[in-house]
């Protein structure tokens, strides 16, 4: 009986979008480096130093977009060139492609022998979904609108017409999932993304203030929350940075404080001693409401996409509140359901270790090597 290949003759390529910064999409692509490490990993571009130590070691490749000017701040200016710059990375003697994409990184080419196995985190969201979030009237300046408009068409038929280059799709959540149909007409294995519960504990500390932990870029909703505390008086603390930020500011009172962005030596500290996570936006899946959940911190979130999946409340279980209309006046609503409720954080610490780390890397660790086993190295 055949047991498949050695591992340790295969060329494995990692490939990821960018690497800019460590949020949800680079903590898959972390356990990756972490069980691949010999692999190479490819990328569009690297802001030197924005990772962790695990994907700063490895052995990085970058497209052209690495050397175009204000690429270290602006590089999703450079969309339209993105299918070029993937296009002109070679795989050729490899025989796995592991691709983590939110973007172009589906769209890897394996050579006719290898196989491609895809953790989507969603189809391009630039040109899908969320088109209206980036690139609407309020969101972009005419010329920016214009541009879209005429490369959009072209990148949607590119990014459905290079599916086939992936054998197997992953998805990050069944919202996802049920994404991928839609637009890829492919069914994808759900595995949700990890979630290093060892790095929170359980604390009944609370210090008065809300939290939000968030790129601020416009999906996510910030201005909601903003708006809301303004209107309510109460404490919120966002953590984050991105292209958002000055317009944020422009809108908020002096009860909201912009932290920037926090290393993992102090984020723990902050979800340890907030009242709840203030979740506004959709999400794909969605790993900072299970951080603070870690922490047995409630979540107050807006009821579609991942959040749905991670956060409950119900009779039997509540980990947090729901508002159901992505507006002031709702998520207004939710916070003062939210005073009357009570939580019990070791419950909600439970429920979140459903998510642990660990638990993702037995699941796509066997995932993975089960459609390895299936090459024939010659």
């Amino acid at each position: 009986m055949n047991s498949g290949p050695d591992l340790n003759k295969i060329k494995i390529a990692i490939v990821h979008d960018w690497l800019t910064g460590m949020r949800g999409g680079e903590k898959v692509l972390e356990v990756l480096c972490r069980l691949y490490p010999n692999s190479t990993l490819f990328t569009l571009l690297h802001n030197k130093g924005s990772m962790s130590q695990t994907i700063e070691a490895m052995k990085i490749k970058k497209s052209f977009i690495q050397y175009l000017p204000f690429r270290a701040k602006k590089y999703r200016h450079y969309l339209p060139l993105m299918p070029l710059a993937m296009e002109l990375m070679d795989f050729s003697e490899y025989n796995v492609i592991i691709s983590t994409s939110h973007a172009v990184a589906k769209c890897a080419k394996p050579n006719k022998d290898a196989i491609h196995i895809c953790y989507c985190h969603t189809p391009m969201r630039y040109i899908w979904d969320q088109y209206e979030d980036y690139f609407g009237k309020d969101k972009a300046n005419a010329l920016i609108r214009f541009a879209m408009s005429i490369f959009v068409p072209y990148l949607r038929w590119w990014d459905v017409r290079t599916v086939d280059r992936v054998n197997y799709f992953v998805a990050n959540s069944r919202n996802v999932a049920e994404r991928i149909k839609r637009i890829y007409k492919r069914d994808a294995e759900v595995i949700y993304p990890p979630v290093d519960t060892s790095k929170f504990t359980v604390s009944t500390t609370d210090e008065g203030y809300f939290l939000i932990v968030s790129a601020l870029v416009p999906y996510k909703r910030i201005d909601i929350a903003i708006q809301a505390f303004n209107k309510l008086g109460e404490r919120l603390l966002i953590i984050g940075t991105g292209p958002e930020e000055k317009r944020l500011k422009s809108i908020a009172g002096k009860n909201v404080e912009f932290l920037g962005w926090q290393n993992s030596e102090n984020l723990p500290n902050f979800y340890a001693n907030c009242r709840a996570l203030i979740f506004p936006g959709v999400e794909d899946f969605g790993i900072v409401p299970l951080e603070a959940m870690a922490s047995g911190k409630p979540v107050i979130a807006y009821a579609k996409g991942g959040a749905l999946e991670s956060v409950i409340d119900t009779k039997e279980l509540s980990t947090g509140v729901f508002f159901y209309e992505q507006n002031v006046d709702s998520l207004s609503e939710a916070l003062k359901e939210f005073e009357n409720k009570r939580f019990d954080p070791s419950v909600i610490r439970k429920h979140a270790e459903k998510f642990d780390l660990r638990v993702f890397e037995k699941k796509i660790r066997d995932y993975i090597e089960s459609k390895i086993s299936t090459l024939v190295i010659g």
